[in-house]
């Protein structure tokens, strides 16, 4: 599920520190070739772990909840679970992005 699906407005650091449940918050940019590169292959393994929410966040400079989660390069991942940072990655190959999932959906 992306946050557009939701709204046109990107959550703020609050929301997403009540949002339960296993999260992957994704920052980036549309015109970003890490970006595009790595959602194919994001997508793909998002189909295995169906209890997962994505969160996909439109990041740029001065933006809100990237500069809370220190985002400075793109792609960005956050995994979280019940609000709870687990893990974060930057440019992340697609074994991290496993390693991240797996991390939030076996926790607790």
């Amino acid at each position: 599920m992306s946050l557009q699906d939701e709204s046109d407005r990107e959550p703020t650091r609050e929301e997403i520190d009540r949002t339960k449940g296993p999260v992957v918050l994704e920052f980036g940019a549309s015109w970003c070739p890490f970006c595009q590169a790595l959602a194919p292959k994001l997508a793909e393994l998002l189909r295995d772990y169906p209890g997962v929410r994505h969160i996909q966040v439109q990041d740029g400079p001065g933006q809100p909840l990237g500069r809370s989660f220190r985002v400075k390069l793109w792609p960005n991942l956050v995994f979280l679970r019940d609000g709870a940072v687990i893990k974060q990655l930057a440019r992340p190959d697609v074994e991290e992005v496993r390693q991240g999932l797996e991390a939030i959906v076996g926790a607790g």
